[in-house]
């Protein structure tokens, strides 16, 4: 028969242990807040690329770092990776089967009145440049 002193250590009293996990964690977190004041500042310089890079680039690292160290899908079985993958799929599947759809005006019972206006009024606001025609041209032509 075995006492508790002579019992394996389980490691659950490991305090040390804890201790790096909560500096693991705090540092993870420290790396994500310094990723979002930097994606909230990217897009303020103006600049095209600086702004997807910002947007695009740092949401992906910042996806990652979350997927990786607070969800912990890198420590689970190789199924989850193939049922993520297997979503991505379907839900690219259904942009594509909606995508035609959803980016027309109208189809074969109904019509999308608010798409056709909003494009009406843009073209009336900024007419398209026709080749071949300098756009001062064009600019004086309707003053």
């Amino acid at each position: 028969m075995s006492d508790a002193t002579t019992a394996p250590d389980s490691g659950h009293g490991d305090s040390g242990h804890h201790e790096d996990h909560s500096k693991h964690y705090i540092k993870i977190w420290g790396i994500l807040l310094v990723l979002l004041v930097a994606s909230i500042i990217g897009p303020e310089l103006g600049h095209p690329t600086v702004t997807l890079i910002t947007a695009f680039g740092i949401a992906f690292v910042k996806a990652y770092l979350v997927i990786k160290h607070f969800m912990h899908l890198t420590v689970e079985k190789r199924y989850i990776g193939f049922l993520m993958l297997t979503m991505l799929a379907f839900m690219l599947v259904f942009v594509a089967g909606v995508a035609p759809d959803v980016m027309k005006h109208e189809g074969q019972r109904w019509t999308n009145d608010a798409a056709k206006a909003a494009v009406e009024k843009g073209l009336k606001a900024h007419p398209p440049h026709h080749a071949g025609e300098p756009a001062d041209q064009k600019a004086h032509e309707q003053h």
